[in-house]
């Protein structure tokens, strides 16, 4: 089974690392973290994902920014926006917003 590709953006290291660690336990997930708004782009260009999952740190502007972004670079990909709630939020948000139970 394919893995399922998600970059996770967010500012603020501790946070970043426990997201992608929750992700990655996960066997069919593969989650890719990245600190600022310029390396998520650099690093959209170069692999494909699956979703995008946005956590704190970034202005509402820079938020919009990317969504606009992705909708150019690859009209598909869902952006979800995540700030906290625990896990159980964090894989509800991923599983609904890729269409999945």
């Amino acid at each position: 089974m394919k893995e399922t590709e998600i970059m996770v953006i967010c500012a603020h290291e501790e946070i970043l690392k426990t997201i992608v660690r929750l992700i990655n336990n996960h066997p069919e997930m593969n989650a890719t973290g990245v600190n600022t708004l310029e390396q998520a782009v650099t690093v959209l260009k170069s692999a494909y994902f699956d979703l995008v999952l946005l956590g704190s740190g970034l202005s509402p502007e820079e938020e919009h920014e990317f969504s606009e972004t992705v909708k150019h670079m690859r009209k598909k990909i869902p952006v979800v926006h995540h700030y906290g709630g625990g896990s159980g939020l964090l894989f509800t948000e991923i599983y609904e917003a890729l269409g999945r139970k």
